[in-house]
């Protein structure tokens, strides 16, 4: 026969109780655990205000990224932006602001320019307390468009009070926007803000009076630059006309020189030669050469006149003698002489040619022709 067991007994109301305590305890720990813990994400400090005690304040120590353990009791963490912001001033309501929020400032001669400016800017994360203690604020673009935005004013104002119109309006502007950046960064930068890059967007606004006679003295200058640059092209193109004139005539001038040297070398060479052939004709060799030249015919009519050719006076024709042939031959030797120096030279100037070291140094340069005896 089966036994029947009677079910086992329910536990004692007193440890439910005790289960119940321990869960809600352990939700309570949970949920006062998680109040004094806060996470700081990367580019933000978390900044310690203490709300009781002697030391309560602003904590002059950031705290750093991550996790971060506090008694919400006493103590405070307040989540501060380090990373880089941009803001837009500008007069267009759809770009930024619903408002004109555009800068205005006036030049050296007072005459009142608008603009759009931007600007970057970030905080120093070991600074940031001061600058939480000093405005109590933590959203920077409300500090930008305060603050921020007052000391450029100011700073615009005093740089372009210092400049006239026409140089803001051309060349001049970088420099102001980089005279404004470094007063701005003087001003600020003891607070903890660092400014990144300082723009001037688009082109300034001036009265349109103004704008007009900049303008127009833009434009006279730029023709004045135009009339200038085709002065110096004529001015070349008449300096390259001279040269190419005096190029021209030096080489006629050349050319002329080197005609009448030709002429005067063959003017030489035909004396030198006449010279040779009246020194070197004497009687008997006229005689030998009307011989040699002769035919061995006589002519038909004679006339009853001595014959020609046998019995002509040859000393007519020349007179030969010691001094004619001392005077021959003292013209051969220079010739000679001539020849062999000119051989000499072209030899020289052919192993220069072939190899330049193995000319002499300090060679003088070749010696003119000897003079020709006078007559």
């Amino acid at each position: 026969m089966a036994t029947v067991r009677p079910f086992s007994t329910p536990p004692p109301a007193n440890l439910i109780k005790r289960i119940a305590l321990v869960a809600v305890g352990l939700a309570i720990l949970a949920i006062a655990l998680s109040s004094c813990v806060l996470r700081v994400d990367a580019g933000h400090v978390g900044i310690k205000v203490k709300l009781a005690g002697d030391e309560r304040g602003v904590d002059k120590s950031p705290t750093v990224q991550g996790w971060v353990f506090f008694n919400p009791l006493t103590e405070q963490i307040i989540l501060f932006p380090t990373s880089v912001q941009n803001i837009v001033w500008t007069k267009d309501p759809h770009e930024s602001n619903a408002r004109d929020s555009s800068i205005t400032f006036s030049s050296q001669e007072g005459v009142n320019i608008n603009a759009d400016v931007g600007l970057s800017f970030h905080i120093e994360p070991t600074l940031a307390p001061k600058l939480y203690g000093r405005f109590r604020k933590s959203d920077l673009m409300d500090l930008a468009n305060g603050y921020v935005r007052n000391a450029m004013r100011e700073s615009f104002n005093m740089q372009a009070s210092q400049m006239p119109v026409q140089e803001i309006y051309g060349s001049g502007k970088g420099k102001l926007v980089e005279n404004v950046a470094q007063r701005m960064q003087e001003q600020l930068g003891k607070d903890g803000f660092v400014i990144d890059q300082l723009t001037i967007n688009g082109a300034l606004r001036l009265p349109e009076n103004v704008a007009n006679a900049i303008n127009r003295a833009m434009e006279a200058t730029q023709q004045a630059i135009q009339a200038e640059n085709r002065v110096r092209q004529v001015r070349a193109e008449a300096e390259q006309a001279v040269t190419q004139a005096e190029g021209q005539a030096k080489a006629a001038r050349a050319r002329a020189q080197g005609e009448a040297d030709a002429k005067l070398i063959t003017a030489k060479a035909e004396a030198r030669s006449n010279l040779i052939l009246k020194y070197s004709m004497t009687p008997s060799v006229l005689q030998y050469r009307a011989l040699e030249r002769w035919n061995g015919r006589l002519p038909v009519m004679n006339g009853g006149g001595a014959m020609p050719m046998l019995t002509f006076d040859a000393s007519k024709l020349g007179k030969g003698g010691d001094d004619d042939e001392k005077k021959l031959l003292e013209l051969l030797g220079q010739e000679e002489e001539m020849e062999r120096k000119e051989a000499e030279r072209a030899k020289d100037a052919k192993d220069e040619k072939a190899d330049p070291a193995k000319a002499p140094e300090g060679a003088a340069p070749p010696a003119p022709p000897a003079e020709q005896p006078k007559k």
